[in-house]
């Protein structure tokens, strides 16, 4: 499982909700090992209500879920990446 997290050291303090979201698009693409692709926002306690909305309302985004910074997904083939939320994010305009 590929995982890749942009935020730094201090993101991770300050945007510990993570919304994260199986990518129905992606999901079993062969340069992903065929394995399952995961999106996740990273934001702060103050977003979490107004994130969650905007990932739950992309139909690219399946069994939406709020975890913390301890969620890692199983399985060995795949993809997850966690983005960041800043304040010029779509989700909070």
């Amino acid at each position: 499982m590929k995982f890749v997290d942009d935020r730094t050291i201090q993101e991770k303090i300050t945007h510990p909700v993570i919304i994260m979201g199986t990518d129905s698009f992606l999901s079993g693409w062969v340069g992903e090992g065929g394995g399952k692709s995961y999106a996740g926002w990273a934001c702060s306690q103050n977003n979490r209500g107004d994130v969650e909305k905007w990932v739950r309302n992309r139909s690219d985004m399946e069994r939406v879920r709020v975890v913390d910074n301890s969620y890692r997904p199983s399985g060995k083939n795949g993809h997850c990446h966690i983005y960041v939320v800043h304040e010029e994010h779509p989700a909070l305009n």
